[in-house]
């Protein structure tokens, strides 16, 4: 393809994503396809020459955009916001064409120093300390697992030098709560604690939050097993219920026994963007790391995670390669964001933020995330109020859990009727919501935060469940 080729199909495309997008809210939100119907749709091999673009672009409309699920539709309110303006969308197309090789300062200064300029912007804007330094990764699952890595190098004295984990004379312990995400018990495998050695610790009942006297206590029972504790993982905004670990206790606990504490906000970490949010992460200080998805509530384009660190010089040495290729004459003297991570190669991640931020501001942002944390409240209330259902956990952000409950039927009776309705509900189109367990019984989460979602959209998706869990 030729740039005047580019230059034609490429204003074809943007006018079919705006148009798809401004059609959004007419379509049905979950995929309308069965197991199998999109790949049955596509050849077996590829073109042995160059097809007309208009076919690509019917191919979209007709066999990829009936297998996606909307989350960018104005009534998704499932698993989590996972937004991608368009203004970011921009930053992304022009990473795309740029096309710059990400491994070092020298191979692409201004992906370096933009990421610099605008991960510090981010941490001002997030009220993070001032101390702190970032990097961009794809996802906070990644982060989680070189926070791990970071955590395990500090508890052995750097034991990736040596003999690794294999040598080391007592286990290594983790902790985190059954409430936190899945990312984390797979960084904990991967950075080789072993999940035997992953330790969940007690909730609170009512706020769905880490216990610290039963983090202490399980602490206190490794060390007098001989085990060595290494890392803590709290969540701000854990997946299923928004719940928010008191960092004000824990850390304390952890600076005792030289822990290393990451912070886990991959969806809240959005409404650190609002100064009266910022009780989320009371205590902060004293923490080693902390995540959070710029790519979810925020709206930047997937994939965007941000890693910040108190002690970047520790995570440089733990993931530092230096192979002679890759020698520099300005090393020493600018970041090599190739040290702050697992891979080498790099995407220039930043343009989609440093796009979102200088076209959209920063005060919308904050108005459509002020707006989500009403229409959650709204949506609370609601429920609170009607006969039969239930809000199941506390609502600090945009996610309510919610069940409706009607009278005589046993707990086992109760699981299939929530899981059918809500099942009718996903399956007609008009919305969407996620089933999740807590304590072991089935709920419903709306998690609200769509770009278009409007109070208009929470008050549809309200009707529709009760109507639709009230006839099943």
């Amino acid at each position: 393809m030729t740039p005047e080729e580019f230059r034609a199909a490429a204003h074809e495309l943007v006018d079919w994503i705006a148009d798809y997008r401004a059609t959004l809210a007419d379509r049905p939100v979950q995929a309308q396809v069965e197991p199998g119907e999109v790949a049955g749709k596509l050849p077996s091999a590829p073109p042995r020459s160059p097809e007309p673009f208009d076919a690509v672009l019917k191919d979209l409309d007709d066999v990829v955009v009936p297998g996606l699920t909307l989350n960018q539709h104005p009534r998704y309110f499932g698993w989590f916001p996972s937004n991608a303006t368009l203004s970011s969308v921009l930053g992304d197309l022009a990473t795309s064409g740029l096309g710059a090789l990400g491994i070092t300062w020298q191979s692409a200064p201004a992906l370096t120093e933009v990421e610099e300029v605008v991960v510090e912007w981010l941490r001002e804007l997030t009220g993070l300390p001032a101390t702190w330094k970032g990097t961009i990764h794809d996802t906070a699952s990644t982060a989680a697992l070189v926070a791990m890595l970071a955590a395990r190098e500090r508890a052995t004295g750097f034991s990736e030098t040596a003999g690794g984990l294999q040598a080391e004379p007592a286990p290594l312990t983790v902790y985190t709560t059954e409430q936190a995400h899945s990312s984390v018990v797979k960084a904990v495998a991967l950075a080789g604690f072993g999940s035997g050695n992953l330790r969940l610790v007690e909730t609170d009942p009512r706020t769905r939050a880490m216990v610290p006297q039963s983090l202490a206590d399980a602490i206190a029972k490794d060390v007098a097993a001989g085990n060595r504790p290494a890392a803590i993982v709290a969540s701000v905004g854990t997946t299923g219920t928004t719940a928010i670990d008191p960092l004000a206790e824990i850390i304390p606990i952890a600076r005792e026994h030289g822990i290393w504490v990451h912070v886990d906000a991959a969806m809240a970490g959005s409404a650190l963007l609002l100064p009266e949010m910022r009780w989320m992460v009371d205590g902060l200080d004293g923490a080693d790391s902390l995540s959070w998805n710029p790519h979810k509530w925020m709206g930047t384009v997937l994939d965007c995670a941000l890693f910040y660190v108190a002690d970047p010089e520790h995570l440089v040495r733990v993931m530092s390669t230096n192979p002679s290729y890759l020698r520099s004459t300005v090393d020493g003297s600018v970041t090599q964001y190739k040290d702050w991570g697992i891979p080498l190669g790099r995407r220039f991640r930043a343009l989609k933020l440093w796009f979102q931020l200088r076209l959209d501001g920063v005060a919308e942002i904050q108005a459509r995330l002020r707006r989500d944390l009403a229409n959650a409240r709204w949506l609370a209330d609601q429920v609170e109020a009607a006969p039969g259902w239930r809000v199941l956990a506390p609502v600090p952000l945009q996610t309510v859990c919610l069940r409706y409950e009607p009278e005589g039927m046993d707990a086992e009776a109760l699981d299939e009727h929530t899981l059918a309705w809500a099942d009718a509900v996903n399956a007609s189109g008009a919305a969407f919501v996620t089933p999740s367990k807590l304590d072991g019984r089935w709920m419903v989460r709306v998690s609200i935060g769509a770009l278009p979602t409007e109070h208009s959209d929470v008050a549809f998706v309200w009707d529709v469940l009760r109507r639709t869990a009230e006839k099943h």
